[in-house]
């Protein structure tokens, strides 16, 4: 397994092999990431998008000995590498057809929490915005404690999320656009070291890589892709959190936005989203736990008759069902979760079930068990 996750390791720091090429060369390869360096540049050139000058380029670099050093690295400090086709990576964000390669993880938490809110916002938030988002960490923290907050440990909203997170009780995920060899800004050194101990900081980029600019706006879509909803608290017309919020709706994700008065610049961003029907508005918990189908459960589950069981076919749709009989209603995102498989899969299967008159799906992207 060590000698794997270096090659695995390997690929990711290949310069000119971005992650859908370094996923066609695995595929290509059968999965085994060893055989892409024992390759020829011949055989490297049948690859789909793999250019003759790539491929020779694949083979003088040195990317092996690089690799070896990050193995080194992540062992001395206790940094856990999710490769993307292991079971241990996070369900939610393996069903985004751009999910990152690898995950290096510092901090021991569950990236498959049922409950994984994004939050994000400006950098240069008022005093308003500050208040609104410790307010909605806070009242939802105080509902749902297993609930997991995400956001990219930037100024403004993100920190301000990151600090009343680990002051509720509940974990928190910063996400960095670098590697885990420096933190940046350097100001929060201090929530970054409170966030290894009651959460996690992820990135997908290894020791040395500095935070680029490009580097953020890829680092949103991990943001996106491990959360059940994204909440944009304060933004302008433009910004990396209304690329956020926008990968999440195409990951199919809810999105919610705080609205602000026309002609407010820190609220245009968040009017915008709400106008073009890409996020709903939010005013209060009250609103994300309607939308996401969290209320709290008070009354007792009666366990249904299984009519319908003969008329599952397969394994996946038996443990699907399974869970269903358990929560009766749940989010979309939590049901994959809980069953370890994609959303896209899940959703299929609830298709063919609604169908069949088992389920129903709800507002939100939940589903409930007729």
């Amino acid at each position: 397994m060590h000698s794997d996750l270096k090659y695995q390791i390997a690929i990711s720091l290949i310069s000119g092999v971005g992650t859908a090429l370094a996923k066609n060369l695995i595929t290509y390869f059968g999965g085994d990431a060893a055989r892409i360096f024992s390759a020829s540049s011949r055989e490297l050139a049948k690859v789909p998008g793999v250019s003759k000058t790539l491929a020779e380029s694949i083979k003088n670099q040195n990317t092996l000995e690089r690799a070896e050093r990050e193995l080194q690295f992540i062992e001395k400090y206790g940094i856990r590498p999710l490769y993307y086709q292991s079971d241990d990576y996070p369900v939610r964000l393996a069903g985004c057809d751009d999910c990152p390669m690898l995950l290096y993880v510092k901090g021991d938490i569950d990236l498959n929490a049922p409950k994984m809110v994004g939050i994000v916002g400006t950098r240069k938030p008022t005093e308003q915005g500050k208040r609104f988002c410790e307010k909605i960490v806070a009242d939802l923290a105080e509902r749902h404690p297993e609930m997991v907050t995400v956001s990219g440990l930037a100024y403004g909203i993100d920190v301000c999320s990151h600090r009343q997170s680990l002051k509720s009780g509940v974990a928190t995920v910063g996400v960095m656009a670098h590697g885990l060899d420096m933190i940046y800004p350097s100001v929060h050194r201090d929530v970054a070291a409170q966030i290894t101990g009651r959460g996690a900081l992820v990135t997908e980029y290894a020791s040395g890589i500095r935070p680029d600019a490009p580097n953020f706006l890829r680092r949103n879509r991990i943001i996106a892709g491990l959360s059940d909803v994204v909440v944009v608290v304060e933004s302008g017309l433009q910004g990396g959190s209304l690329t956020t919020a926008r990968l999440a709706f195409d990951y199919n994700r809810e999105v919610v936005a705080v609205p602000g008065s026309p002609g407010d610049e820190m609220s245009a961003g968040c009017n915008d989203l709400i106008k073009r029907g890409v996020a709903h508005l939010v005013e209060s918990a009250d609103d994300i736990d309607d939308l996401m189908c969290w209320e709290k459960k008070t009354d007792k589950v009666q366990t249904p008759v299984q009519e319908c069981l003969p008329e599952l076919q397969t394994d996946d749709e038996r443990r699907l069902y399974a869970v269903l009989l358990v929560e009766r209603e749940i989010q979309v995102s939590a049901l994959s979760v809980k069953c370890e498989m994609p959303v896209s899969k899940v959703n299929a299967m609830l298709l063919s079930m609604e169908l069949m008159g088992m389920v129903r799906m709800l507002p939100g992207n939940a589903c409930r068990l007729v």
